[in-house]
């Protein structure tokens, strides 16, 4: 419970630990799939009557499944705030799952399935993804057809009855509330069951220099993504190598993004990013790059990384970025459901109270001398992934010049 900002309204939400880690190899998506059937009303309210009654206190709810984690989240205006806690309650425990809406939420997620596999960068986040985790639930990204068009209600309910429950879930609230909603949540969700214990699925640390390239006759540019695992959260390095992600391709400023995009012209949107899961990381650089320079872009992404690795970053360029990545934190806690994110992310992790309050002191101290030492003990390119959406006539000789021993 976290009291926050002076608007007349509250977020809740409801975070279980469940999602696309728990599926089989022959279930992806069966996640998504409840979490769609989740929006179908409860034993007691149709579809329409929950949406109607969120409606009716000045807010909605909502149902997101991740990798680890699926998100049930409600807002409403302050005064409703205890109605929304019940009404939440039977969303998430008394879930209808009704067989009738089956087929409807199945043909949406074919629509769905196609539309992303058309898409460049889908194709290479599916091969980055299978490159660095190989057939862990993580390196599956998208179902066949035939997978979609096989689930029953009956997978569905199971698949619920085997995931969710009390032992898994975690309730926030923040926002402006009267205290005595937690007397409403206990009373609310006492009787839940406790359900199935947490699973952790860490992957194992297989890093390998893998290069592919995704044929895609005529296309106007490639799209590129390269990385490999890094440190955790739960690292000591983590923040550090933040900072050094920052420095290198995470900002506007970054040098990447200065040397590809501000001097050169080859991309217009390049971004590097540290993307987690419970207990894992994985740093990696996108580019969306105009197909005839698509070698020399890569080039470059290289040359950065291995000047990093070389020399340690001026006291000036570190600070700018510091200072941009302590702004960047005070944003992401300017609103309840960023409050929450915030806390839900410490406790996934299991980093302790004191991570967030210590988060901007411990980047603002972070040396030159770390971020060099960052990117020699991890940013190995010997050791990364390297997936390439494009066409293949006219690059493939490019990446070859980068990575000849392909």
């Amino acid at each position: 419970m976290t009291p926050y900002g002076v608007i007349p309204k509250v977020t809740i939400e409801i975070a279980v630990r469940a999602g696309n880690i728990n599926e089989q190899a022959n279930q992806v998506w069966l996640a998504d799939m409840t979490g769609e059937m989740l929006n179908e009303g409860t034993t007691t309210r149709s579809s329409e009557e929950v949406a109607r009654e969120a409606a009716r206190m000045g807010g909605r709810i909502s149902v997101n499944v991740g990798p680890d984690v699926t998100l049930i989240t409600g807002d409403a205006l302050s005064d409703y705030a205890q109605d929304l806690a019940s009404l939440m309650a039977d969303v998430v425990q008394h879930p209808a799952l009704p067989d009738s809406q089956l087929n409807r939420i199945r043909a949406n997620m074919l629509r769905r399935l196609a539309i992303e596999r058309s898409n460049p960068g889908a194709q290479a986040n599916e091969a980055f993804a299978r490159a660095i985790y190989g057939d862990h639930p993580y390196g599956r990204v998208f179902p066949t057809e035939e997978m979609l068009r096989s689930y029953t209600i009956g997978d569905v309910r199971r698949f619920y009855k085997s995931n969710f429950g009390a032992a898994r879930s975690h309730i926030y609230i923040a926002g402006r509330f009267d205290p005595s909603i937690k007397q409403t949540i206990q009373k609310e969700f006492e009787n839940w069951e406790r359900g199935p214990a947490i699973e952790e699925h860490v992957p194992k640390n297989t890093p390998a220099k893998v290069t592919e390239i995704v044929d895609r006759p005529g296309a106007a540019q490639s799209t590129i993504r390269l990385g490999l695992r890094v440190a955790p959260p739960t690292s000591a390095d983590y923040i550090p190598l933040q900072v050094t992600n920052s420095l290198l391709g995470g900002a506007f400023a970054s040098r990447i993004t200065t040397n590809i995009r501000e001097q050169k012209g080859y991309t217009y949107s390049p971004f590097s990013r540290i993307q987690t899961h419970y207990h894992d990381a994985v740093w990696a650089e996108e580019a969306d790059i105009t197909t005839s320079v698509t070698g020399p872009a890569l080039k470059e992404i290289l040359a950065e990384i291995a000047r990093l690795r070389r020399e340690a970053p001026g006291q000036p360029e570190l600070q700018g970025i510091k200072n941009y990545m302590s702004g960047v934190f005070v944003i992401r806690n300017s609103s309840p459901a960023g409050v929450i994110a915030q806390l839900r992310f410490v406790d996934l992790q299991g980093l302790g109270e004191n991570w967030l309050r210590d988060y901007v002191p411990n980047v603002l101290k972070v040396s030159p001398q770390q971020v060099q030492a960052m990117t020699e003990k991890y940013l190995d390119p010997d050791k990364m992934a390297l997936i390439v959406v494009g066409d293949r006539s006219k690059i493939d000789a490019q990446i070859n010049e980068v990575r000849p021993s392909r």
